[in-house]
């Protein structure tokens, strides 16, 4: 049957060369996982992620931990694409409430759609525009009681390293932004163009571990890079000194080093994560359960210190006496868990 003359004519997806998509736009079944789910599938089985998709980690583990039910109050500190949240809200059920916080603009409005379709909307589910440090606050102004469990994952998510207009990735040429908020603050870019050979040598050594923070922060102050590839060819130049022993051990990870650094610097991560950490008491309700993914050591350091601190306190009753990683299967199948470590305690 033939459409009408004044019929909008369908819109047909953009076409790629060659046989297989290459670019993140033109990856077009990965991007829509929910039209695609057997070419999604497909990709997870491969032990990778679809691109512009995130697949939570310790999902069992963290339900093991929170032990939702039905009719309680929920925060997830670090909403991201919901995968989380989504299970969490099952278990809570429509008469439960779930505070999702997310800073990220882009990743938000995506998210809130994933929920509109799923029709998962208010009261059951409210997301607030902020960076968790500011959770205690936004409960005050918004009159929000305390919650009887609080999830926060402290990963960069799979959509934002996916996505190259964000810069988060050096695989992939784009402006040096690395911004949780893109809406705020200076780029990447814009901190290596300021900042002394000094400063950026205790950033590297401070927020990535890096041994040899001095020789890559002199060539990136004077490389001065402003895009992911400049970044990763300016340090690729320092790694050819290395010895060979120490080249065939470090591959890449100077570069990736150097991105998690920057990346903490400009988001201010960890004095952001510090003052959460101080506020979850308030928070939580009497028995309330917490629940910290985290991703690096400077991170895990700062959980595993509050929870010790504040159950010598008394105020968390109960603390996880070790960390809990990502079964075997779990890393086997997505390898971007590998390095989560899981953290609980218990309000007392």
């Amino acid at each position: 049957m033939s459409l009408p003359p004044d019929a909008p004519k369908p819109k047909r997806r953009v076409r790629y060369s060659g046989t297989h998509p290459k670019k993140f736009s033109e990856k077009y079944k990965e991007l829509d996982p929910e039209k695609y789910k057997a070419e999604a599938d497909k990709v997870k089985a491969r032990g990778t992620t679809p691109v512009g998709t995130h697949r939570p980690i310790c999902v069992k583990e963290i339900i093991e931990i929170l032990k939702p039910s039905l009719g309680e109050t929920a925060l997830d500190a670090t909403l991201g694409y919901g995968g989380h949240a989504t299970e969490i809200i099952k278990l809570i059920g429509p008469q439960g409430r779930l505070i999702g916080i997310d800073q990220d603009s882009v990743e938000r409005t995506k998210t809130t759609q994933r929920f509109l379709a799923l029709g998962i909307t208010e009261p059951v589910l409210h997301i607030a525009p902020i960076n968790f440090s500011g959770a205690r606050k936004y409960f005050t102004d918004h009159r929000i009681e305390p919650v009887d469990m609080i999830l926060a994952d402290l990963g960069i998510s799979s959509m934002q390293l996916d996505d190259p207009t964000r810069g988060f990735s050096y695989k992939i040429d784009a402006p040096l932004d690395l911004r949780m908020n893109n809406q705020s603050g200076e780029t990447a870019a814009d901190l290596v163009q300021r900042i002394s050979e000094s400063d950026l040598t205790d950033i590297l050594f401070d927020y990535a571990d890096e041994k040899r923070a001095r020789v890559i922060a002199k060539a990136l102050i004077k490389a001065k890079p402003k895009t992911t590839v400049q970044l990763a060819d300016a340090i690729r130049v320092v790694i050819k000194g290395f010895p060979s022993h120490i080249r065939k051990e470090e591959g890449d990870l100077p570069i990736r080093r150097a991105f998690q650094a920057l990346r903490i610097a400009i988001n201010k991560e960890l004095s952001s994560l510090d003052d959460f950490l101080e506020d979850i008491p308030h928070l939580l309700k009497p028995k309330g359960r917490v629940a910290i993914l985290s991703f690096h050591s400077g991170e895990d350091r700062r959980v595993k210190k509050s929870f010790q601190e504040f159950g010598r306190l008394g105020v968390y009753s109960s603390v996880a006496p070790e960390l809990i990683r990502p079964d075997f299967d779990e890393q086997k199948t997505n390898p971007r868990s590998k390095s989560a470590k899981l953290r609980w305690a218990v309000r007392g």
